[in-house]
């Protein structure tokens, strides 16, 4: 069984996601609101960890390549590293290009959700890391596989998806979001093409969120006018 999948958001009022780009906060409000806010709610949860794109876990992954020698061939199963029963940092990386320097950041242990198709010396580079890895099917697009794993091999039962939009819109696609908690920062971005909550790339005629209804649960303003909102996902009456 999957985990609950909160996707855990913060945007402008136009629904943009790079906050340095934001009109800055009203006098008198704290300039770190922000990603204060973003972490206080996010804590809230008590959720098992967190879930990004590989674009987004760069900026923890910041190890190098090594060659592995004289690897032998390794199962596509799951592999459970150093976890030491921490909360965990998982990285959608089908193509395997995430490097790691250790087994967690902050405390959160990595797992990565990999295709078939990695090679096993990646594998055993992930393995002598101490980071843990799962697969999404054979080219790393079957997120209801890698989701199911999370929740049998390592127990996860809460997990927030975190974006950016790419990500996110893969899972709404796939019809793996459970809940959307989004904060609303009083500030505008305006620009076209920026960055937004939910970013699928498909066809012209293609709706990534067909078949779903969204149900408002809670409605809260916050410090400094910041709204954070909650909805639960469920079949819309035409799917039914």
């Amino acid at each position: 069984m999957r985990p609950k999948i909160i996707c855990h958001m913060v945007a402008s009022i136009d629904g943009r996601l790079l906050p340095p780009r934001w009109t800055p906060p009203a006098k008198g409000v704290d300039r770190g609101i922000v990603s204060r806010i973003y972490e206080e709610v996010a804590d809230s949860f008590d959720a098992d960890g967190w879930i990004i794109g590989r674009k987004s876990m760069e900026d923890f992954a910041t190890g190098e390549a090594h060659d592995a020698e004289q690897v032998v061939a390794l199962p596509r199963t799951s592999f459970i590293g150093d976890r030491r029963g921490r909360s965990v940092a998982v990285a959608v990386d089908p193509g395997g290009k995430l490097h790691y320097t250790a087994s967690a950041v902050d405390g959160q242990h990595f797992i990565t959700v990999l295709s078939e198709r990695v090679s096993d010396g990646y594998l055993a580079e992930l393995r002598h890391k101490g980071v843990s890895y799962t697969f999404a099917g054979e080219d790393g697009s079957d997120l209801e596989h890698a989701m199911r794993a999370l929740g049998e091999d390592f127990g996860i039962r809460l997990i927030l998806l975190e974006g950016g939009g790419l990500i996110n819109g893969s899972f709404l696609k796939a019809g793996l979001i459970d809940e959307m908690s989004l904060l609303v920062y009083p500030g505008v971005d305006g620009l076209a093409s920026v960055p937004s909550i939910f970013e699928y790339h498909g066809g012209e005629n293609e709706r990534p969120a067909a078949g779903k209804s969204l149900r408002h649960v809670s409605t809260e303003t916050l410090e400094g006018g910041m709204v954070w909102i909650r909805y639960a996902f469920e079949a819309s009456p035409e799917a039914s």
